[in-house]
């Protein structure tokens, strides 16, 4: 018995993306409504910056507009939508450093100091905090490795840089996680 393609395990969604897709509006508002928050949370824990997630999903969602047409069905709306939301974050970081036209050390980690602890011992230690005081690009490995399961292959692939940077920045966005959170 041969298996069904990936969008035949859910009739009502692919028959959503292919209103949407012959540019049906509801149905992209619904693809919306069923996606934002994931997308929502992979750009936050990218960016480290709620109000600038909240820019990136709207902007993912743009492009998905823009690119729905693309989408053939071969894997799951949502698979397809997280590479995108990926590759979308990545590009705003790399315009980013274009505009700003600096680089950024971690020589000096004063900079990324935040109070982790909260006064209450029982509320613990914010991970997420400090995940979003990391350098952007030891943070992106970091999430697209550690949380979202990317290889350095695949990340080095779509940041455009050699895998040996990508295990750097990972070691790097590591070594700082422990250091801030005084381990």
């Amino acid at each position: 018995m041969q298996a069904e393609p990936a969008v035949a395990a859910a009739p009502e969604a692919s028959l959503t993306v292919r209103r949407a897709q012959q540019g049906d509006v509801a149905a992209f508002e619904q693809l919306y409504r069923d996606n934002a928050g994931r997308v929502y949370a992979l750009c936050l824990r990218m960016c480290g910056d709620a109000g600038r997630a909240e820019e990136l999903t709207q902007d993912v969602f743009v492009r998905a507009w823009e690119k729905l047409g693309t989408f053939q069905g071969t894997s799951a709306f949502s698979t397809w939508l997280h590479r995108l939301a990926v590759n979308v974050v990545l590009g705003d970081r790399r315009s980013e450093k274009v505009r700003v036209g600096k680089v950024m050390t971690t020589d000096n980690l004063e900079a990324y100091e935040t109070p982790l602890r909260s006064s209450d011992p029982c509320d613990g230690i914010d991970l997420e905090r400090a995940i979003a005081a990391l350098p952007s690009g030891a943070r992106a490995v970091l999430v697209l490795h550690d949380v979202e399961g990317y290889k350095h292959e695949e990340i080095a692939q779509m940041q455009g840089t050699a895998v040996g940077t990508c295990k750097a920045q990972l070691h790097r966005a590591r070594k700082l996680l422990r250091e801030m959170l005084g381990r």
